[in-house]
């Protein structure tokens, strides 16, 4: 029969304490924030901030100094949306499957409408307005 001093934790506690630990950050980093609603830069409106050829037919590129992201799901159509994923926040901006991907937890959204295809976000992407005017995009 082994006996622990009382002011030494067994290896049992250690682990155990470590195990609780460690599932105690990954259910925080999992949890569902609420991203601020967003609003188009002021700097922007009106103003042309992309080239349609930069925009591929079936994906989408990301204007990251205004946290957009233009696609262009068919042929002459593009649609503008935020480029904040509403799960966590984290930055929008692969395209694979006709869909805008969450590199932080996997989401994936529409390129015609932003809708959620994939969690954990459980809403989609807002869209802004825009036009394209001659060979530019231009948000409203």
């Amino acid at each position: 029969m082994t006996s622990s001093s009382p002011s030494m934790p067994t290896r049992r506690q250690v682990l155990g304490t470590a195990g609780v630990a460690a599932c105690g950050v990954a259910l925080a980093g999992c949890g569902v924030g609420v991203p601020p609603e967003p609003v188009v830069p002021p700097g922007i409106k009106g103003k042309p901030i992309a080239k349609v050829a930069d925009v591929p037919v079936g994906g989408g590129t990301l204007i990251m100094d205004w946290k957009i992201v233009l696609t262009q799901p068919s042929e002459g159509v593009f649609k503008a949306f935020t480029a904040t994923c509403p799960h966590k926040g984290c930055l929008v901006g692969r395209f694979a499957d006709k869909a805008v991907e969450c590199p932080c937890h996997g989401s994936a959204f529409a390129l015609d409408t932003g809708a959620c295809l994939r969690g954990p976000a459980g809403a989609p992407l807002k869209e802004f307005p825009l036009r394209v005017d001659g060979d530019s995009i231009v948000i409203l």
